[in-house]
């Protein structure tokens, strides 16, 4: 079988070191999959997710001039489906900006704000806070200023 980048196949793990897994794919030939290129997330312990003689689904990623096969578990499975109308529900669960301050132009005007129009809006915020601090401020020290004095 030739082997070529962007092919998933199916191989059995032969080898387990703490850097990578070492898969053998039909043909005979052995291919490494990295750590980094096991799970979708950070792997700490290659054992957590790979034994071996276990059969395993990889990627080819490349192929060098000396003949090392490198692999991607992670690459080989299908990405999740992603919900219709985009990641509205991670935004929604996502706490807001510090003061709730709208830091892009909205999006639902038809004509796009000038930056002129954006730093009086943010000017306006930034004031609107610095007041609330102040105030917040006097009211920690007892309406004294820095020199004592009302």
């Amino acid at each position: 079988m030739q082997l070529e980048v962007g092919m998933v196949l199916e191989g059995k793990v032969t080898g387990i070191t703490k850097f990578g897994a070492f898969v053998e794919l039909p043909g005979g030939k052995t291919g490494m999959v990295h750590i980094s290129e096991v799970a979708p997330t950070f792997v700490k312990e290659i054992r957590d997710y790979v034994t071996e003689n276990q059969t395993v689904k990889v990627k080819i990623l490349s192929i060098g001039e000396d003949g090392k096969v490198s692999l991607s578990m992670k690459k080989a499975i299908d990405p999740p489906p992603r919900p219709a109308g985009g990641n509205t529900a991670a935004r929604s669960s996502r706490p807001g900006r510090p003061g709730n301050f709208e830091w892009q132009a909205n999006r639902r005007s038809s004509e796009p704000a000038s930056f002129e129009d954006m730093m009086s809006k943010f000017k306006q915020a930034s004031d609107e806070k610095m007041s609330d601090l102040k105030r917040v401020t006097e009211a920690k020290r007892g309406g004294f200023s820095r020199r004592g004095q009302k």
